[in-house]
């Protein structure tokens, strides 16, 4: 059973459309042959964010996204914190719109459910890449 949640801790909820982003999550799953499974969109603070990495990453610092995966076969399924502050001072920071840079964080979080990793050499390129794809996919909807 398919099921996208959206809630947020600590903060007012974004701006999004929950009906498009839940689309445009599904169409950029089954680019990579996946399906929706059980879904949860966490938007929340830096102090809530700094709370979970440490808790259950070890990791004392900041960041716009954690992504917790629980994915089986082709469903993928997980918990995905985004702190929008942090998201708020990165599109700043880098000279783009707010709302842009919420979205690349949004489906950042699908595209790791989807196994496309960030870490590694030459991996964050390929992760932008296909972070830029399904921008211009959410566009079209």
């Amino acid at each position: 059973m398919m099921s996208i949640t959206y809630n947020s801790e600590n903060i007012s909820f974004p701006d999004i459309d929950r009906n498009t982003v839940t689309a445009w999550i599904k169409q950029v799953a089954a680019k990579y042959g996946k399906k929706c499974g059980e879904i949860g969109y966490i938007f929340c603070d830096d102090e809530r964010i700094l709370e979970v990495n440490r808790a259950f990453l070890q990791h004392d610092y900041y960041t716009d996204i954690i992504t917790f995966d629980y994915c089986v076969g082709n469903i993928i399924s997980g918990d995905i914190f985004i702190s929008v502050d942090t998201v708020r001072s990165n599109a700043l920071q880098l000279g783009v719109d707010y709302d842009t840079e919420l979205y690349r964080v949004i489906i950042h979080g699908i595209l790791h459910l989807c196994g496309i990793d960030d870490k590694g050499p030459g991996e964050r390129e390929i992760m932008e890449q296909c972070e830029n794809e399904a921008l211009t996919m959410l566009a079209t909807l």
